[in-house]
């Protein structure tokens, strides 16, 4: 696993417009590699914030959008539609505007699905579909995306997998359902660490005051277990897009005094 690099913005515009720039080149360099670039999403104020900042780029139109396959960190367990759905949101402020492949768009189901409520049942699916997508250069379960994007809990969640909670823990299945969520709703559908931890690069995004403790006990060297940030690894890459404010705990030796 890769050690984390730290790149700290002035503010969360800007971060949203840098990592919004940053993505379109590794999806193009991906592209252009081998054929397809693979992302995984992800929500929350700092994971829309990016791909409205990718829907406004002037370089959006250098992507392929036809081969670019999009799966989601994680998803909250209500009806298809819900506004609260991470993919409804994605949608709303990027998904609709591009002319992506609908057969590579991978959103978990809905509480009204084929799955109806049983969020188990839900994980285990699309644990299922991860794995027809994975090939045999992936060795594993999950296929190895290109970029996987996390938003940061003031308590150092990452995808709806929270300090303590059980899914912090599994090491074997890729997706689980969570239960008891401690903020609502309570029920959800999560990647777990193995599967965050299959990607080239994962990039965790955190702005403002209230993510600055979060950053500082991520990036201090604390277990997976009571800060789950701290687990989350990409293959080759770990990268942490904050902002001057959620950097404000982190020691100045941690990052470039130039970072933009």
């Amino acid at each position: 696993m890769s050690a984390p690099q730290v790149v700290v913005h002035r503010d969360k515009e800007l971060m949203a417009k840098a990592a919004a720039a940053r993505l379109i080149t590794k999806i193009v360099d991906a592209q252009a590699a081998r054929g397809f670039a693979s992302v995984v999403l992800t929500g929350g104020r700092n994971g829309n914030g990016l791909l409205a900042a990718l829907a406004e780029a002037p370089a959006r139109d250098a992507v392929d959008w036809s081969r670019l396959d999009l799966w989601w960190g994680d998803e909250r367990f209500l009806p298809d539609g819900d506004p609260e759905r991470n993919y409804t949101q994605a949608r709303e402020v990027l998904l609709d505007s591009v002319p992506l492949d609908p057969a590579r768009v991978h959103p978990m189901a809905p509480s009204d699905g084929p799955y109806g409520n049983d969020a188990d049942a839900a994980a285990e699916a699309y644990a299922a579909e991860l794995a027809a997508a994975a090939g045999p250069e992936d060795h594993g379960p999950v296929p190895s995306f290109d970029v996987l994007l996390l938003g940061v809990g003031p308590d150092t969640h990452v995808a709806s997998l929270f300090p303590e909670l059980p899914g912090v823990y599994e090491r074997e299945r890729t997706v689980v359902g969570v239960h008891g969520a401690p903020k609502p709703p309570p029920t959800r559908v999560s990647l777990t660490l193995p599967a965050i931890r299959a990607a080239r690069e994962v990039w965790l995004l955190a702005a403002g005051e209230d993510k600055a403790n979060a950053a500082a006990i991520a990036l201090s060297g604390a277990g997976e277990v009571q800060a789950p940030a701290a687990g989350a690894r990409g293959r080759s890459r770990t990268l942490w897009l904050l902002d001057e404010a959620a950097a404000a705990q982190l020691p100045r030796g941690l990052y470039p005094p130039a970072s933009a």
